[in-house]
């Protein structure tokens, strides 16, 4: 959940950054103006990070996943969303 709703923030933040409109953005990224507005307000229930990763990509952004070794002091791996 923490790293769809990054990954929501940076799809928001991009289209702040290149000013665009919701219509705009609903012809780029192929989703209807309400949906547009639902997730510039947060509302992201029903898409998988698959999917918002490919609205990145319709952004013209390059996603790239990592794989690291967790450290020996942690039981478990984690997931982390970072962007440049």
């Amino acid at each position: 959940m923490l790293a769809r709703a990054r990954i929501v923030a940076e799809i928001v933040r991009i289209i702040r950054a290149r000013r665009l409109t919701q219509t705009a953005v609903a012809k780029v990224l192929g989703l209807s103006q309400p949906k547009v507005s639902a997730l510039l307000n947060g509302q992201f229930q029903g898409y998988s990070q698959e999917r918002l990763i490919g609205l990145l990509n319709r952004m013209r952004c390059d996603v790239k996943i990592v794989v690291i070794p967790k450290p020996r002091n942690r039981v478990m791996g984690r997931v982390s969303v970072a962007f440049s």
